[in-house]
């Protein structure tokens, strides 16, 4: 141990830490009791002594200090937890040495950029007291946001004009620190100018309301604002801040600061779509609750998920946006091994709504009637595809084929496929029989695929491949199958395009089996404009940076089994390749919203 985590322990009051984390009684002179955080009981039988600061379960048996508590219910290293205990304990933390001058370069910005993010939100937060902010305070009043509400959630109103925010911090920080905030837009020649490059500052933000984003720690990292206005001249109705050095959309998940804590001892998470709606039920008592800001699950989210818990209810809105995103959330968090259940409210309502009109109580109750995942998906395959017909039948295995195989159980597939056998009116032998035909072939689908099962990527891929054999995008797409095979794999559709890459005819149509030709027809039918190279160089990429995410998690497995082996050569190596291609999704991300043309 450190000379740091010695001193650290030695000042730290492990009564005080732990009683952060579960409810502690006086059980003696010398000892605090409660309920043991790391398996379910109901007579307490964990213990906290007081003189020589450890703690002991005699209904489990874990025991350690007070740097072993917050290692197991964090789910963070040693460093980490003698870090979280040091902060809790108000103990200066040493001066930290940084392996590069870029690196310590970067600790500084992030450390500027979350001062000007706390300025910006005590800055919204006196506007929404304002007389300007008089109508801003009547909609969440609308909403049903009490007072105590509109504090805990630090909710505040940007002003109308351009420059409020921006004569505020002018003097906070440099030009270039205030540019990469996030905070402003900046005017070019051409509009806005890309990265906020040249021209005068105005602030981003404006006649909205302000929810503040925060990191798991609390601090403010980004915001999302709701136009006050309905009409065109107000832009989008809601606004995010771009990508920062403190902010990535699909790292963060809003409200885990204030949620940690209950999914722990509830030993589950509650997963909305959109903040309102997990503010509207945290504020009711449901409190492990937590939002995607409109977006489905990721896999960095699903990693920082996994922390606190592996069950999740998903109760997405129940629009058709909604339900796209419950399924592809649905299918993230079954491979990452998550146990999900699907809450569907009555009457259509979102969270947000059914809370203010029918209570909390009827709410909870939704919760209890969460459906397993394979159940809201086997019902939804019946309502999108007339199954009484066989066509019908074949679309709907289709639809649930993707999901059934992304099950990492045998046991839980084999029971997932003859509940869909059984409603859907399938043979269950036939559907198995698809299913392993479908794995050998790495194939997501079985025969009679179509247009509307594609990914933006395979019809990209599809249409470049089907024309002109001369063409630079063609030649293009046709090389990257063979320079970049291992970014194609697990496609459904991989077999249609090596036979339209490795085609002799000119007619795309004449090379492809009788499987894929009718999907391929429809899809040129709709789509008879020819491939442009950034939509094919977009598509690319998104192949690759999918291929890199797969690698990752193969290379976190691998470092988790050297690490249980004490294999420090192999952890070494591994870690170094992590690294790499860590770096690689960073340089793809940094060329896809260049291609994209985002800021």
């Amino acid at each position: 141990m450190s000379d740091f985590a010695q001193s650290v322990k030695q000042q730290a009051d492990i009564v005080r830490v732990i009683g952060e984390y579960i409810t502690l009684k006086k059980s003696g002179a010398q000892n605090y009791s409660g309920l043991c955080p790391f398996h379910g009981e109901k007579t307490p039988s964990f213990s906290v002594h007081v003189t020589r600061q450890f703690y002991h379960c005699f209904g489990c048996g874990v025991s350690g200090d007070v740097f072993k508590f917050v290692q197991e219910i964090e789910k963070v290293s040693f460093p980490e937890a003698v870090k979280i205990v040091a902060q809790k304990c108000g103990i200066a933390l040493p001066k930290r040495e940084f392996n590069s001058p870029e690196e310590a370069a970067e600790s500084r910005l992030r450390g500027r950029l979350l001062e000007l993010h706390e300025q910006a939100t005590l800055f919204f937060e006196e506007q929404l007291k304002s007389a300007e902010g008089a109508r801003a305070r009547e909609y969440l009043t609308s909403r049903g946001l009490k007072p105590e509400t509109i504090v805990k959630f630090r909710i505040g109103y940007a002003p109308e004009g351009f420059g409020g925010l921006r004569d505020r911090l002018a003097n906070a920080a440099p030009v270039e620190v205030l540019r990469a905030s996030g905070l402003f837009s900046y005017k070019g020649q051409e509009g806005e100018a890309k990265n906020g490059a040249g021209g005068r500052a105005y602030d981003r933000f404006r006649k909205r309301i302000t929810f503040p984003i925060s990191n798991e720690a609390g601090r403010v990292i980004a915001f999302t604002a709701r136009a006050l206005d309905a009409d065109d001249k107000g832009g989008p109705k809601y606004l995010n801040s771009p990508e920062t050095p403190l902010y990535s959309k699909g790292q963060v998940l809003f409200n885990l600061d204030k949620a940690r804590q209950a999914i722990r001892q509830q030993n589950f998470a509650l997963l909305v779509e959109g903040q309102m709606d997990c503010i509207s039920v945290f504020a009711a008592g449901v409190t492990p609750v937590l939002a995607t800001s409109g977006t489905a699950f990721t896999e960095q989210q699903a990693r920082l998920l996994r922390r606190y818990t592996t069950r999740v209810v998903v109760n997405f809105d129940p629009d058709t946006a909604g339900a796209n995103a419950a399924e592809k959330s649905i299918a993230l968090l079954t491979e990452e091994g998550f146990e999900v259940r699907v809450v569907t409210l009555e009457g259509g309502l979102d969270p947000d709504r059914f809370v203010r009109e029918r209570g909390i109580q009827a709410y909870a109750e939704a919760l209890k009637g969460a459906v397993r995942h394979s159940d809201y998906l086997i019902e939804r395959a019946r309502k999108i595809f007339p199954v009484r017909t066989a066509q019908g039948k074949v679309e709907a295995v289709n639809f649930l084929l993707p999901h059934i195989r992304r099950m990492p159980h045998a046991i839980v597939r084999d029971e997932f496929a003859q509940d869909a056998a059984q409603k859907l009116g399938v043979d269950s032998a036939l559907l198995r029989q698809e299913l392993k035909q479908a794995a050998a072939k790495r194939q997501g689908q079985i025969p009679a695929m179509r247009v509307s099962n594609l990914s933006e990527c395979e019809r990209v891929l599809l249409r470049a491949l089907s024309g002109a054999q001369d063409s630079g995008t063609f030649r293009r797409a046709a090389d990257a199958m063979s320079s970049q095979a291992e970014d194609f794999e697990g496609l459904g559709i991989l077999n249609v395009l090596q036979e339209l890459a490795g085609r002799q005819e000119s007619d795309p149509l004449e090379a492809i089996g009788s499987e894929g030709r009718g999907m391929v027809a429809q899809l040129l039918m709709r789509e008879s404009e020819p491939v442009t190279g950034p939509e094919l160089e977009s598509a690319l990429l998104t192949l690759e940076q999918r291929s890199v995410e797969h690698r990752q998690r193969r290379t976190r497995a691998a470092i988790a089994e050297a690490e249980r082996k004490g294999d420090l050569t192999g952890v070494t190596a591994l870690i170094t390749e992590r690294m790499k291609l860590d770096r690689r999704l960073r340089e793809l991300d940094g060329r896809l919203r260049e291609i994209l043309g985002q800021e």
